[in-house]
């Protein structure tokens, strides 16, 4: 006869396994959207409720003499880099326009963190004529530091595009990002939704007229962190098809005209936008009927073609757990990016019961939303370790995360500021795992071997980002919207 400490463990184990055989979506959901509130920079609201971090930052743009508080910094430090931050509130923006009214409780709350970063890339875009302020902070100085935003004492270098040194890249991805934002205010905030249209077009204009690639303006202050090393002309695709969607104006649709034919692609990130465009574009084509937008709607089948493991034309690895597998550093923002595309796509196709052909493979919409499931349920503990990639979600999840603030005590804990260099002894360098809890963050990931080491010090696999986030929202509000 079994005891009942046997019992209770069979129990627990059979537990264990339906958790992560069936993943709490509308759980993982709202843990992903309140990590937002652990990337903020500027003034806390007293509904902060990740309650260790606190107010920083309240000087950034002083040395331009132009307020620019708010936004998020990018992800386990203390810059703000608005070129992934703007990609972050476009794709925040996408997902809550598609899946809004799957997010329930969750929607005030996506609003929020779209807006905590809206409020900012308008500062940034109005507070000089002819000059879009694209970042706050030497990365190359706060790389060296490791301390918490709210004791920041390095030098808040302040960045610009202008016509003479200008960025298409990062004013089109700020122009995409207000666009897409003002689309999610349109019924619940109209004047702030017209604001947020005006001054897309107004960016848009000033990427078109002034070409040229931020990276060659700004150099070493954005690279190699965020160099755009795809090139201007996706963002510029990417901001018009935004445009299009919000304005419907035609000269937009000219314009995604005299760009041309693009390649094809097989990735989608804060860098490479074109597989984003071809999927929003071909929305028309699919749900409109409009034969003008047939040439992106096979651009985004080809695009889902290299993508499917059993796609003739698959140029996409796997793990052997099944994780779709881009490039070692940093994966699951390739993998978050790309669901969100594979869900978006099957629900368009669904509308109106489409299908398409990679060579002799017929791909229905569920071919496309089953391994779109099978990518979130990865990440949410479905995988050879049994582990979630979000911080916070289920019974194991990483708790070393790359991350200063979570790293760091909080305020509350440790009131005596903590120096440039004084947080890596005895914090960074420990193995205690981080005494605030970054709850929702989603981490790098693991290795093309299915293998993860929670290493603090191992940031391409251990240090959470907003892009990689904002990407995920959607997918995890699809398959809530199911349940």
């Amino acid at each position: 006869m079994m005891r009942k400490g046997v019992w209770l463990g069979v129990w627990l184990m059979l537990s264990l396994s339906n958790v992560e055989a069936n993943p709490n979506y509308r759980d993982a959901l709202a843990k992903s959207i309140l990590f937002f509130e652990g990337q903020r920079s500027g003034r806390l609201p007293t509904t902060q409720q990740l309650t260790w971090r606190s107010t920083s930052g309240l000087s950034d743009g002083r040395l331009a003499n132009v307020d620019l508080s708010g936004g998020y910094y990018d992800a386990g430090d203390n810059v703000k880099f608005n070129f992934p931050m703007a990609f972050t509130t476009t794709m925040l923006s996408w997902n809550t326009l598609e899946y809004g009214k799957k997010m329930g409780p969750q929607l005030p709350s996506a609003r929020a963190a779209i807006r905590w970063a809206t409020d900012y890339l308008l500062k940034c875009s109005r507070a000089t004529p002819g000059r879009l302020y694209v970042g706050v902070g030497d990365p190359n100085v706060d790389h060296k530091c490791w301390q918490r935003p709210e004791d920041m004492d390095t030098y808040r270098s302040v960045y610009s595009v202008s016509p003479a040194n200008p960025g298409s890249d990062v004013a089109g991805e700020t122009a995409a990002a207000l666009a897409a934002a003002s689309m999610v205010f349109r019924k619940v905030d109209q004047r702030y939704s017209r604001l947020l249209l005006s001054t897309a077009k107004k960016v848009m204009q000033f990427a078109i007229q002034y070409r040229g690639a931020y990276s060659d303006s700004l150099g070493s202050a954005v690279c190699p962190f965020y160099c755009s090393y795809s090139g201007y002309k996706d963002e510029l695709v990417w901001a018009a098809a935004w445009l299009l969607r919000a304005t419907n104006e035609a000269y937009y649709f000219n314009f995604l005209k005299s760009m041309g034919a693009s390649d094809s692609t097989d990735i989608f990130s804060w860098d490479n936008k074109f597989a984003g465009a071809y999927v929003l574009l071909s929305r028309r084509a699919l749900l409109n009927n409009d034969r003008n937008f047939d040439q992106f709607k096979q651009q985004a089948e080809q695009f889902m073609c290299r993508i499917l493991p059993n796609s003739p034309s698959s140029s996409t690895q796997y793990t052997q757990g099944g994780l779709m597998y881009k490039l070692p550093a940093s994966n699951l923002q390739y993998v978050t990016a790309i669901t969100s595309l594979l869900t978006t796509y099957s629900k368009y196709m669904s509308a109106t019961k489409q299908t398409f052909n990679c060579g002799n493979l017929l791909v229905t919409p569920s071919a496309l939303r089953n391994l779109a499931k099978k990518q979130v349920d990865y990440i949410l503990g479905v995988n050879p370790l049994k582990m979630s990639y979000m911080v916070g979600y289920g019974p194991y999840y990483p708790k070393r995360v790359h991350h200063r603030g979570s790293s760091l005590p909080s305020l509350a804990r440790h009131p005596q500021a903590i120096g440039c260099e004084d947080g890596f002894q005895p914090f960074y360098y420990s193995a205690s795992p981080n005494p605030n809890i970054l709850v929702g963050a989603v981490v790098g990931g693991p290795n093309q071997n299915d293998g993860y080491s929670d290493d603090r010090s191992d940031y391409s696999h251990s240090e959470p980002a907003t892009y990689i986030n904002a990407a995920i929202v959607g997918p995890l509000a699809y398959f809530a919207g199911k349940l």
